[in-house]
């Protein structure tokens, strides 16, 4: 699982229709070096299951003539990697290095020589200098989804040192040419399968990513590639979709997203990148939605405000109204007339939206009638975080302006009505769309993963979030935390030397 984590974090390079992406995604070498920490405690594990074949044949050994030999019931006791180094290798991958490794054995070994001489016994035998490297490469399915796979892998074994139990102490030398040739290459050939292997056992955890998120009742976000990543020599860039839909309905919005460049930034495993046309489509979703319409009435407001949504207040301002409905409530009717459109300027967020305030006596069998409408140009300044794996906001007022759209009683001068209206703005509306906001949007997510350490930048055109991330590991492993993980991939000192023995041969 925490293999499957780090290679989930690269894997996100399907290619798809070459737009423009509405959002990016940068790993950078310092994601790279803790997806190594993760990635190599997997592969250790997964090359703890070597089971080696029984091995035997016959060798020709001077005055002696044929010597048949056998090794069976070969273990593995024990697997060190103490050193390893992942890079990006640009147009074909990730690439994996693993250097100075060793291993540890033991089994039983069996000679028959002169027709009828047999000896027998048990051997433990230490492998060092061992060295492995593979390129992770990555591809998409038939859902546009990433697969990965594990190419030219290449195992090499340095020493071989092996002890014997049991049988007589001239037979070693015999042993060690054969030993060399038979195991060494049982060995090699081993190896690398296991690493394809625990590759491949990514795929079925690439078919979890958030490719299509669920945000609520009206929007669902989708992040998957619109072209394959670009490596380069210190980071891999990812391209992603980024366009709010309304659920079931993938309308696309009368605008396409513009190009945006992230600066180079390598103090954070990830930087993401959430353009301006991802906060437009959400807005162009609602909208097409009707989401953005909200009656307000007189119980939405506190007991402890002067102002009331009656006839009696509207009707200070306008005779009429308190003249031909007197003693009913009204409620008032807010609605978007277009999406709202959402602009990102250095430090700067800013929402302007355009709707109208129809407002309506409410008769006492409860039908409507209608009084006024008034047309609505606002502005907020929007304030973005980002909490847990969710990106959030609020807002604030920045201005309003009303005009008088339609009157059922005449004309007259808004201005005199202005203040009802900036306070239900302040006290109904601004709070509504607040916990609407805070509740956020989801980021692109892997697995059980958090963001740690994160910073949260405005920039023009965009925000861009910089990030560590942290990674719950699978339960099933016996362990809760992905940093238990990591102290077994850490540089040890090395292990291997079995120069000091007594009773052994290096071949």
């Amino acid at each position: 699982m925490v293999l499957q984590i780090w290679l989930l974090l690269v894997a996100l390079t399907s290619s798809t229709f070459g737009i423009n992406p509405g959002v990016k995604v940068t790993l950078t070498q310092k994601g790279l070096e803790y997806g190594r920490e993760i990635g190599i405690a997997a592969i250790q594990r997964k090359l703890n299951t070597i089971n080696l074949p029984d091995i035997s044949g016959s060798e020709r050994v001077f005055l002696i003539g044929k010597v048949k030999y056998s090794f069976t019931n070969m273990h593995l006791t024990n697997v060190g990697l103490p050193q390893s180094a992942v890079s990006p290798v640009p147009g074909a991958g990730v690439q994996l290095s693993i250097g100075n490794a060793y291993m540890s054995l033991n089994g039983n070994w069996r000679v028959k020589y002169l027709r009828v001489i047999k000896d027998s016994g048990s051997f433990d035998l230490n492998v060092n200098g061992l060295s492995i490297t593979t390129t992770i490469a990555i591809s998409s399915d038939e859902t546009g989804r990433p697969t990965v796979s594990g190419t030219n892998c290449a195992a090499s074994v340095g020493s071989v040192s092996i002890k014997f139990h049991g049988g007589a102490s001239w037979l070693y030398n015999l042993f060690s040419s054969f030993i060399e040739k038979a195991l060494r290459s049982a060995l090699q050939e081993k190896i690398c399968p296991l690493i394809t292997d625990a590759i491949s056992d990514v795929n079925p955890s690439l078919k979890t990513l958030n490719v299509l998120a669920k945000v609520d009742e009206f929007a669902e976000i989708e992040y998957s590639m619109t072209s394959s990543p670009v490596i380069s020599a210190s980071s891999v860039d990812l391209s992603l979709k980024g366009e709010f839909y309304n659920i079931g309905m993938h309308q696309e919005p009368p605008f396409t997203p513009a190009v945006f460049s992230m600066p180079s930034q390598s103090n954070n495993m990830l930087n993401i990148g959430l353009s301006s046309f991802t906060a437009n489509s959400a807005g162009f979703v609602y909208y097409t939605a009707g989401a953005l319409s909200l009656y307000i009435t007189d119980d939405m407001i506190s007991a402890s405000s002067p102002i009331r949504l009656n006839t009696q207040t509207f009707g200070a301002f306008i005779p009429q109204i308190a003249q031909s409905f007197p003693g009913l409530m009204v409620k008032l009717l807010v609605k978007a007339v277009k999406p709202p459109v959402i602009t990102f300027e250095s430090d700067n967020a800013m929402i302007q939206a355009t709707g109208t305030v129809t407002a309506y006596a409410i008769q006492t069998d409860g039908t409507l009638s209608p009084l006024f409408v008034l047309n609505m140009d606002g502005s907020v300044s929007a304030q973005v975080s980002v909490s847990g794996t969710m990106v959030a906001g609020s807002v604030t007022l920045n201005k309003m302006d009303l005009t008088l759209g339609t009157s059922y009683f005449g004309d007259f001068q808004v201005k005199s009505i202005d203040r009802i209206f900036q306070a239900v703005l302040k006290v109904v509306i601004i709070p509504m769309l607040n916990a609407q906001l805070a509740k956020g949007y989801p980021l692109p997510t892997i697995g059980k993963m958090t963001l740690v350490n994160t910073q949260l930048q405005i920039m023009k055109d965009y925000v861009l979030i910089g990030t560590d991330v942290q990674f719950a590991a699978d339960d099933s492993s016996g362990t809760n935390h992905i940093d238990d993980y990591v102290l077994i991939g850490t540089d040890v000192p090395f292990a291997g030397d079995y120069s000091s023995r007594t009773n052994h041969i290096d071949v």
